[in-house]
């Protein structure tokens, strides 16, 4: 497998085929990229590392049984101390970046932890690497959390591990629940062959390796190739071996090594996956050269590690949780209809409609008092006895499942296509009654990473497992086997069985309650609807009888109704169409203008904040400005060429100030007699709203003044709600870089992942490089078409690839930063140059023109 059997013993035999009940040993050896120092409670050295002469000019022997303050400095012993004092749990590891551990000598990255009663001391000479691991970590958490879906976000996780480490490649490998798995997603360097949806068999990481990734999330091998270093002395006085479980440096089983040998890898790194507590799966990172990360790159590896468990393990909860909500009402819809009616509970068809919404099935038998009922695939009624005798025996009155029938009912391979995994409902405390699911069999080619059977082979230390040497897909088809129910499925399974119990048990009293829970729903109902149908039958009666009253005709008694009506209605659409929340002013007022005066609306001129009025306000301004705008059309300002212009703000106390100014009509002369719309105009808000309205009849036109309380404004949006409003920008064409090659130079590796996948969604062919070294080496390897050069790399500039792209004839532009304080060359002054951040709308419209002007 990637990381495969990372096991706990080298030195003491092992019998890998009792790999269960074989008690975890310990390495005695470190790889030789740092040493190994372990300290007594009094700080005398008790084990080194046979390499300490490399890296402290001091043999094992010079070290043995001496005070750790003749070793190192006192600065350096009083950090340590500090570290230790921060250690908490068993488990726990603290680290200490270039540290000087001796006068003179060179600074190190220092690993410490507990093991048993000693003080475990990690060291290798410092990388001096500035990379900030938590800055690093949180751009990467922070664009992991834009996955969408659940193969995006293990895909995404397996890219940033590899843009970390720089291994060639990255899985994701899931544990299924018999300890095999697969591998579920993958980032990889160009050439390197894909292990994708390969499977491995559990014997390639025995138990021992898999109760140890739990507790050491994070492994290395830096060189296949070296020489493990030995821990001397191997066994204390008392014959125990170093614990090492916990140890960064730890060489790794020579199984391993030969298996990784077999693949061609020559380094390995592993983080583990840990969900509740129990190990998912693994990062597995493989580099076919010899490879170690630095000390700051794999600890913010190994916190992504963390973080990335903890992001897993809430996505299943947040998708668990919504299946199990929509699970309980459909659980809910179900016990109500058959506390209603029992007989239903013998309608499989019934059933199986609204149970395989939330455990889907192919089939459904009911078995209640000897009586069958089928729906979907299922066996014959014979074969459904037989089924039911064997879950008398072995499922008294819980649910029972198996994916492969055949395994506890042999008879049942004859109709395997039908039925071959079942989940078994009990509806009684007697074993006798059932609602039983069924699944078909599931014909599947499972791919594994060589033949899933080990060979035992003999050795001086007795039977072990010899690691497989080819990795070349063996196929194996999968017969008489179900997809499995899920866990969330089983608990689904059982909440039903729990409550149809009980309704079977009271159903009598159940089915009464709910009968009269429905007769009080249906009650509340029709009172609410009387209430709210008189309340439009007097709004009605109103608009008829005003209407009446201000008519000199039929027609026109008619227009005028059937206008205000109209208006009252596309205001309660406007309102309605969200579920009776607020709603915009100036939609009130576009769709009014639009709808009575049609062509002539854009001579209604509209200024103002997007503000969102309540659904009662909405109604009454509707009215209130369909009268004004019928005034308007019929004698003011738009019955002639003049226009309407509408203003409002927002005062100091929230509330809306509302200016009507109509000019270019004919002279205006106020009106003899009161109407109902001039009634509407000038006492609608200050009667239903506790607001002001004031109308002064200009002799140049009509201006009228409305305050609308702040109670009624819910709030003032950003943007303008003018007619004025800047057009959206134009849609990414998909296509726009289909076919072509482009060459992303970008040094910041969270920024360069983003880049690629704008350009991706344009349809492109990415290389990315983020260096100019890179850059000129995937230049010469590969055409490039078109390039997106960062202006500035850190201590270089992108200056000299953009000089060799323009030697070249290829199109290329600048991103920056730096905004408009960028000053690019003078033979560069007519590149297009993109500000930081872009979006893929940006780069269409930016890469838009340097397409056609390169043909």
């Amino acid at each position: 497998m990637a990381d495969g059997s990372d096991l706990t013993a080298t030195d003491f035999a092992v019998d890998l085929t009792n790999c269960d009940r074989e008690p975890i040993h310990v390495l005695g050896k470190v790889q030789s990229f740092g040493f190994l120092m372990a300290l007594t409670a009094d700080w005398l050295v008790s084990r080194v590392s046979a390499n300490s002469a490399d890296f402290i000019g001091r043999t094992p022997q010079e070290m043995l049984g001496q005070p750790v303050s003749a070793i190192f400095t006192a600065d350096a012993i009083h950090t340590l101390r500090n570290r230790i004092t921060l250690l908490r749990g068993p488990d726990s590891v603290e680290r200490v970046f270039s540290l000087a551990l001796m006068e003179g000598g060179p600074a190190f990255d220092v690993a410490v932890h507990f093991s048993g009663p000693l003080v475990v001391i990690e060291a290798e000479l410092a990388s001096h690497d500035e990379m900030e691991a938590s800055s690093t970590v949180r751009s990467m958490v922070a664009r992991l959390a834009q996955a969408d879906g659940m193969t995006a976000f293990l895909r995404d996780g397996a890219r940033q591990v590899r843009a970390l480490t720089g291994f060639d490649r990255v899985m994701v490998y899931r544990f299924a629940d018999g300890g095999d798995g697969e591998v579920v997603a993958e980032a990889l360097k160009p050439g390197v062959d894909s292990f994708l949806g390969l499977h491995y068999p559990a014997s390639d990481i025995p138990a021992q390796a898999r109760a140890l990734y739990l507790r050491n999330i994070f492994r290395i091998i830096a060189d296949i190739g070296a020489d493990p270093v030995p821990v001397v002395p191997a066994l204390d006085p008392t014959g125990a071996a170093l614990d090492m479980s916990l140890c960064l440096t730890r060489a790794v089983s020579p199984i391993h090594v030969e298996y990784l040998r077999n693949m061609g890898v020559g380094a390995s790194l592993s983080i583990s996956i840990i969900v509740e507590g129990k190990l998912w799966g693994l990062f597995a990172c493989h580099h076919y050269s010899p490879r170690l990360p630095t000390f700051a790159q794999r600890s913010a590896a190994e916190l992504f590690g963390q973080i990335f468990s903890m992001m897993l393990e809430s996505r299943e909860r947040a998708e668990t949780a919504s299946y199990e909500g929509k699970a309980r009402q459909v659980a809910d819809r179900l016990l109500s209809a058959v506390a209603q009616d029992h007989d239903l509970l013998s309608n499989a068809r019934w059933l199986g409609d609204i149970i395989f919404d939330t455990i889907p099935a192919d089939g459904v038998g009911v078995y209640i008092d000897g009586q069958m009922t089928f729906s979907g695939l299922v066996p014959d009624e014979a074969a459904f006895s037989a089924i039911v005798t064997m879950l008398n025996r072995v499922a008294a009155s819980q649910i029972y499942t198996t994916d492969s029938l055949t395994k506890v009912l042999p008879e049942a391979a004859v109709y395997a296509d039908r039925a071959s995994g079942i989940l078994a409902i009990p509806l009684s405390r007697r074993p006798r009654d059932y609602v039983v699911l069924f699944r078909a069999e599931q014909l599947r080619s499972v791919r594994w990473a060589g033949k899933p059977e080990k060979e035992i082979e003999y050795g001086p230390n007795g039977p072990r497992l010899t690691p497989r040497k080819s990795f070349e897909i063996w196929s194996q088809l999968v017969q008489g086997v179900a997809l499995p129910f899920t866990p969330a499925e089983l608990r689904v399974a059982e909440a039903l069985r729990t409550a149809l119990l009980e309704v079977i048990l009271r159903l009598s009293d159940s089915a009464d309650a709910e009968r009269q829970r429905a007769h009080e729903k249906q009650e509340l109902l029709i009172a609410e609807l009387n209430h709210r149908v008189r309340n439009i039958l007097s709004l009605i009666r109103g608009l008829l009888s005003q209407t009446r009253d201000s008519a000199r005709s039929v027609e026109e008694f008619i227009g005028t109704l059937e206008s205000r009506v109209h208006a009252l209605a596309r205001a309660h659409d406007q309102i309605t169409a969200d579920r009776w929340s607020p709603a915009r002013l100036h939609d009130l007022i576009e769709v009014e203008a639009g709808a009575y005066l049609g062509e002539r609306s854009d001579r209604v001129r509209l200024t103002g904040p997007n503000v969102l009025l309540t659904p009662g306000c909405f109604t009454v301004l509707a009215l209130v400005i369909h009268e004004m705008l019928t005034n308007a059309a019929k004698y003011g300002a738009l019955s002639d060429n003049g226009s309407v212009t509408i203003d409002w703000r927002v005062d100091e106390d929230g509330s809306l100030l509302l200016d009507w100014t109509e000019i270019g009509g004919p002279p205006v002369v106020a009106p003899t007699r009161r109407g109902f719309g001039s009634t509407v105009i000038e006492r609608s808000i200050p009667y239903d709203l506790g607001g002001q309205a004031e109308i002064n009849y200009r002799l140049a036109g009509i201006e009228a003044h409305f305050c609308i309380p702040s109670r009624h404004v819910v709030s003032v949006l950003s943007d303008s709600a003018g007619r004025d409003r800047a057009k959206p920008a134009a849609p990414v064409t998909p296509g726009l870089l289909r076919g072509r090659n482009v060459l992303l130079v970008e040094d910041n590796m969270i920024i360069a992942m983003d880049g690629e996948d704008a350009l991706r969604d344009l349809g492109a062919e990415v290389l990315t490089a983020a260096s100019v070294g890179r850059a000129r080496e995937a230049i010469a390897i590969q055409p490039v078409d078109l390039a997106v050069l960062d202006f500035n790399l850190g201590h270089e500039t992108s200056l000299p690839v953009a000089d060799l792209l323009a030697e070249r004839g290829i199109p290329f532009l600048f991103a920056t930063g730096y905004g408009d304080g960028l000053e690019l060359p003078e033979r560069f002054e007519d590149v297009t140059l993109v500000k930081k951040p872009y979006s893929g709308a940006t780069l269409a419209q930016a890469l838009a023109p340097v397409i056609d002007a390169a043909g």
